[in-house]
């Protein structure tokens, strides 16, 4: 009996195809039959029905099943053990980011280091460890991160984002921890001809004492076609939920990847279409003083989007996992004034694992509670 034998079993009986599960482990469909059968001859019993449309378990399965999950947990606990061990001289870390990431906070809050800064940081102390870095929506990490595809996410959450059922399709939350790096409000950026343009500062800047009076209410965005992230993303989620809260509608015509990309689609776009409003109004966090734009802060509500690191809970990290979040906390300590740690919501409880230090945000605190606003932001909000 070899081990490769009981995880294409547990993976068929899960998928009940063996198609799908070929497809997972990233083998052929005969190779993947013709172990389990390997594996039924020298148990003697037949682990599988394949009578039907969808294989199921026979009686026989079900039974050793749970025997098979748990030698697959023994081996895999053995080999962390192993690797704490090692001093955490070798390791791969599974990380994925929204487009854009740079977890670089406003000049207000002091400078910190961009994420590639970061990273390379922690490559030098740990030089074993290697990365592989993915891009993609935060629906779509956090769903990689339950389905244990990813061990560590940099997302994008609508602020407040509780983790609970019906809270704007964000439930997904459950059994995940969050360290909250900063939290930012949305502006709108416009063509100087557009007909939202009105009150924002001279030189497409909103900042300084006319900040308030430049404020643009959101329920002004009806009607205009926007400029925004995708669905699934923390930033485009915000701004719905800010428009249903408004009590009004409005269309997204274009999406982009990455917010510096929202502000030059409709920038280029004013230039290309001088005689009309170009590509529409972008929502995005504040980009600054853009030549060619106008950019006003969004209010009534205030839609925020919060830069969140995130991790599971539902068993210890890896070492390496647990160092390179200890390692980002440390780096993005996250909003003044943010709880203490809470001691269920460590990355690791394994020994030599490494923990978050004390005095960083609280990963269970920060998804029930917003985080203290900052002004402005460079960083991602998807």
């Amino acid at each position: 009996m070899e081990l490769r034998q009981l995880q294409y079993f547990v993976t068929v009986a899960q998928q009940g195809s063996f198609t799908r599960a070929a497809q997972l482990l990233h083998l052929t469909q005969p190779g993947v039959s013709s172990q389990i059968r390997q594996l039924e001859r020298e148990l003697g019993h037949r682990l599988l029905d394949r009578s039907g449309r969808t294989v199921r378990l026979t009686p026989v399965g079900e039974a050793v099943l749970p025997h098979a999950r748990a030698a697959l947990a023994a081996t895999a606990a053995a080999r962390r053990t192993a690797q704490e061990f090692g001093g955490l001289r070798r390791g791969h870390v599974r990380l994925g980011m929204v487009a854009g990431a740079a977890l670089t906070p406003p000049s207000e809050l002091g400078t910190l280091p961009g994420l590639a800064t970061t990273l390379a940081a922690f490559r030098q102390e740990h030089p074993g460890i290697d990365f592989s870095l993915t891009e993609a929506t935060t629906a779509r990490m956090l769903t990689a991160l339950r389905e244990g595809r990813l061990d560590l996410a940099v997302v994008g959450l609508p602020a407040p984002a509780s983790g609970q059922e019906g809270d704007d399709g964000w439930s997904a939350l459950t059994g995940l921890a969050l360290h909250t790096v900063l939290e930012v409000p949305l502006f709108a950026a416009c063509a100087p001809g557009h007909p939202l343009a009105d009150g924002a500062g001279p030189g497409g800047g909103s900042g300084g004492a006319d900040r308030g009076r430049d404020a643009l209410p959101v329920a002004a965005l009806a009607g205009h076609a926007l400029v925004s992230t995708p669905r699934g993303t923390g930033m485009r989620t915000a701004l719905e939920r800010a428009l249903a809260e408004a009590g009004v509608g409005s269309a997204v015509g274009v999406e982009a990847a990455a917010p510096p990309q929202l502000g030059e689609l409709v920038e280029v776009g004013a230039r290309v279409e001088r005689r009309h409003h170009g590509l529409g109004v972008a929502v995005l966090p504040d980009p600054g003083p853009v030549p060619g734009l106008r950019v006003r802060p969004l209010t009534g509500p205030v839609p925020r989007v919060r830069i969140a690191l995130a991790w599971p809970t539902g068993q210890p990290a890896s070492p390496p996992t647990a160092a390179l979040v200890a390692h980002l906390r440390r780096a993005y300590p996250g909003p003044a004034g943010a709880p203490g740690p809470a001691a269920d919501q460590s990355p690791a409880r394994t020994p030599g694992s490494v923990q978050a230090p004390a005095g960083t945000a609280a990963p269970s605190a920060m998804c029930s509670s917003p985080a203290a606003p900052s002004s402005t932001s460079r960083s991602s909000g998807k």
